[in-house]
């Protein structure tokens, strides 16, 4: 069996997230992915089983780094403040995605679609998402930082408002001006589900919202 480096299997794994981004999983051939990382043909069957082994790794391999950023904010809920690890939470998954702009479309895009592959997936790893966030909203309420609330639906807000952006990059693009891939984006768009976690879940009124200077100012991690 022919062998290749790491280097060379993220290589075939960020030209099929591109090409499956934009012209779809139908729409590309195991051809076109093995000349956009310029290597060959059998490799991607080697390490990929196929096109749809590439869908599922590039699918799992986002969400466990994305439930990893989840799980960092929960083992710290007995050292900081629910409203402190939320926020950090909300910084490190925009963050993570920005990174990973061709990723993150692709798998929010397919995780709309009803598939057995979908099901394993809302199975295996959004059942965790739910319970990070819960219990993160459930000790915020306990802690008597955030006003009690039905914490799926604040959990259904929130990862809609993370994601959206992702998933509609266009709609960013032609109404707001700019895009999601900017530094801009990372600034405003992070201030702006800051502030509406200030104001939406902690009992604590006086806390400032974010400032137009802090606006300004690259997300931490940038």
């Amino acid at each position: 069996m022919q062998k290749v480096s790491s280097i060379t299997k993220e290589k075939v794994a960020e030209a099929a997230a591109y090409l499956f981004n934009n012209n779809g999983y139908s729409g590309t051939s195991v051809r076109d992915i093995a000349e956009k990382a310029g290597v060959n043909l059998s490799l991607i069957s080697y390490y990929f089983g196929g096109k749809k082994g590439l869908l599922e790794y590039l699918m799992s391999s986002f969400l466990e780094g994305y439930l990893s950023v989840l799980e960092d904010a929960h083992q710290k809920l007995e050292e900081d403040s629910a409203r402190k690890c939320l926020l950090d939470l909300v910084e490190e998954v925009i963050i993570y995605q920005q990174k990973r702009y061709h990723i993150a479309r692709l798998v929010h895009r397919e995780i709309s679609i009803d598939t057995t592959l979908v099901r394993e997936i809302m199975t295996t790893y959004l059942m965790k998402e739910k319970f990070y966030l819960i219990e993160i909203l459930g000790y915020g309420i306990k802690q008597k930082e955030f006003k009690p609330c039905t914490k799926t639906m604040i959990t259904m807000q929130l990862r809609s408002m993370l994601f959206m952006p992702f998933l509609y990059p266009q709609y960013v693009r032609e109404i707001y001006q700019f895009s999601v891939t900017d530094q801009y984006f990372l600034t405003m768009y992070g201030a702006v589900i800051h502030d509406w976690i200030n104001e939406t879940l902690c009992l604590d009124q006086n806390i400032t919202p974010v400032s137009s200077d802090e606006r300004k100012a690259p997300l931490t991690g940038i």
